[in-house]
Parts: structure tokens; sequence; C-alpha cells
């Protein structure tokens, strides 16, 4: 569904009641990932922008010192008293808004009770991030309305904020995931990606200028449920390959620490052939996310496209986290006149690709991927071309 905020606050007033003078609007964006896949939580650099795709959150402050939760896609209805929030761990959905709550009152902030209607339109398990588009957008919107409450006017940390929705999709929903979503949703800048050194949380932005070009997400319309897939096997797999090269790199804190001419060196102490996949997949894709932001700055387009096609093939044969519905669409995609790169964005086992095609070819693009994937796959899959956007934040109409 499109945004229309005035509908949307009339079905706020429509669940909760009261009228539409006191309602505030906030956002949380859903993310893309350029390159640097599965490597934040080993350290690594990733390059990542915010979509214009979101989270919209219409709140309102109450009395009754409770976060009540409601979608405009979902009949879920939570409500959770702010001292209780913990008993929304098991909930399907409200768990991470809850989840939110609980890490933002565990570092000390003061809550206070607020109604909150969600709308989304970064595509459930797309691969596109929507669990940190909701988990900023919550983290924002219960900041910035309890500090007004509680008289405290200097602006919200939204590093801070970051971190905190990563320890929630880590410690209250059981996802192994690291920082990058969450700070590319809480850090996002119009029309720029994040180069984030996701050891240290140093960052830059750069342009992202694709002159005749434009970034095309195709959804294979595959889901995936990150707890239940193979995401926590691989963040085990990759910790297990840091112990053994650390008997030899002992100064290396993180996977990503180690070079391309280090891991040469000492590849063949990982016995196990797994496990040695991927670890290379890890450094060699670090070692892509740094040539791949010196391509974007000297706007050489075709080496950036061509290391996208590179690691894809990496995620795909070393670190075997795609499937038949990610293979086929890149696959696809490449055979499109024009296209410098297809690979696949977000965890994997489903979810979306990410594709730089030339301006005048994105409707053939999508006419002939689509057709050509829904032939091999029969599924109808979705194509969008969206905006790169800023970060969470509240919107004034």
């Amino acid at each position: 569904m499109q945004k229309n905020y005035d509908e949307l606050k009339k079905k706020f007033c429509r669940i909760y009641g009261g009228s539409e003078e006191d309602l505030r609007i906030f956002s949380g964006p859903g993310r893309v990932n350029l390159i640097g896949e599965h490597i934040d939580y080993c350290g690594g650099f990733v390059f990542p922008a915010a979509l214009s795709l979101d989270s919209t959150v219409i709140a309102r402050i109450n009395n009754d010192n409770t976060l009540r939760v409601a979608a405009t896609d979902l009949p879920d209805r939570v409500e959770v008293e702010l001292d209780k929030l913990e008993s929304a761990k098991s909930l399907k959905w409200g768990n991470y808004q809850a989840g939110v709550a609980f890490m933002l009152q565990d570092a000390g902030y003061r809550l206070v009770g607020v109604d909150m209607l969600f709308h989304d339109t970064v595509p459930l398990g797309s691969g596109l991030s929507s669990s940190a588009a909701i988990e900023l957008a919550t983290a924002v919107t219960l900041v910035t309305l309890s500090n007004e409450v509680y008289g405290i006017t200097k602006p919200i940390d939204m590093v801070e904020m970051a971190v905190l929705g990563q320890r929630t999709e880590n410690e209250f929903c059981g996802v192994s995931c690291g920082i990058m979503d969450q700070f590319a949703s809480a850090m996002g800048k119009k029309d720029h990606a994040i180069l984030l050194d996701c050891g240290t949380l140093e960052y830059k932005y750069l342009p992202l200028k694709l002159d005749g070009y434009k970034i095309v997400l195709g959804n294979t319309k595959k889901k995936r449920a990150l707890g239940e897939s193979k995401y926590n096997e691989r963040v085990r797999e990759c910790a297990e390959g840091l112990k053994i090269l650390q008997k030899y790199l002992p100064n290396k804190r993180n996977l990503c620490d180690i070079t391309v001419s280090e891991f040469e060196q000492y590849k063949s102490m990982i016995e196990d052939e797994v496990i040695k996949k991927r670890v290379t997949h890890v450094i060699s894709e670090n070692d892509r996310v740094l040539r791949a932001a010196e391509a974007l700055k000297r706007n050489d387009l075709e080496e950036l496209g061509r290391l996208l096609v590179e690691a894809n093939d990496s995620i795909r044969d070393l670190y075997e986290v795609t499937g038949k519905e990610l293979d086929t669409m890149t696959a696809e995609a490449m055979k499109v006149e024009g296209v410098l790169g297809a690979r696949m964005t977000g965890a994997g086992f489903g979810g979306c690709t990410v594709n730089i095609v030339p301006e005048d070819k994105v409707d053939l693009f999508i006419q002939q991927v689509g057709e050509n994937y829904k032939e091999q796959t029969g599924i109808t899959p979705e194509f969008y071309v969206s905006e790169i956007s800023d970060g969470a934040r509240e919107i004034k109409i």
C-alpha cells in the first residue's frame, strides 16, 4: 500500500479512539546492502543504503504505562505493560517492538506508554530488513515521545539506537544478526551509501550516483525466517574458523581483521573443507567491499557491477545461502542487455536481489526477468525501484 498519512490517522483512531490532532508520525527505513554479505557479524566492512520502503508509525502517548501495537495489514493487537515487557518474547508479532522497549529501559531510558499503528512497505521476509525498520521506527517513536514528557532535550543518539536494535534481535528475539541492518536504518542518508566498519562502527557516506542506471530490487517471494534458517549455523561456522586461525594470528579479533594474503598463508590449517569455504567467502568479500567503494568513488560503475557478480558467485558457491529462486533471478538478470551486475542481498535462503539496470531498460528488465523467473519457479516475483532515503526519523507534515 502507498502511504496516505490522513488515511493512516483515521485507521489509528478507529483502533484506539480519540482525535487526530495529537497524532505523530515516525519512519524506520528498510535497507539494501550493495555488497558485503554475511560479514557484518565477522567485523567486516559493509556497504548498505536506507530505502524509501519503510515502517511508518502513527503514535500517541497514553496514560496507562502500556505499549499497545497494531498493524494495518495484520489482525494482531498487542498490549503489554512497560514493567512486564519480557512476557512478549514468545509473541509471533509484536516481539520486536516490545523487545526494543525492553532494551531501551535496560539502557536507562525512561519510557511512557504509547499507542502505535504500524504500516509497513518493506516486504516481510524479503531480505530488505523489515525487522530493523520496525526496530528503529519503534525506538525513535518511544524515545522522542518519552523524552518530551520528561523534559529531555538532547538529540537522540542514533548509533546507540542501532546498537539497541541489534541487541533486541540477538537477546530478545534469538537471531544472531550483526549490526548492519539496524545501523543502515538508523543512519541512512538520502542518495548516499554507508561504508561501515562493523568491527569499530566507524563509517563514512559516499554519494550513490548511478548516472543512467537504477537500482532495481527483485523479490523472489521465497520467504525465509532468519531464526529458523541456517543463519545461526553460518555464524557458528565462522566463529569456529576464527578460533582455528587465531592460533596462528592471535592478535586478530574478528575474521575480517585477517587480510587476503594472511589467509592464504594459513588457510591450510583449516582442515574442515566446509569451514574453509565459509572463511574464504568472508575474507574475500571484505576485500571486495573496499574495492567496490573505491570503484564508486571514481564512478567506475562497470567495475562495481563486476564486483557484485563476483560477490554473488562467492555467496552462492562458498557460503551456500542462495537456493534455486535467488540463483534463477540473478542468472536471468544478467541476461538483460546492459545490466552491470546482480546479486542476492540480505541473509539469503530467499528474499531479494539487487540489480544495476540501465534506466531505459528498467521496464524490459522487470518484464523479462519476471516472466522467465515465473516460468522456471512457478512463483510470481515483485520488483521495486526504490529511492535511497534518510534514516529513522519523525515525519513532519
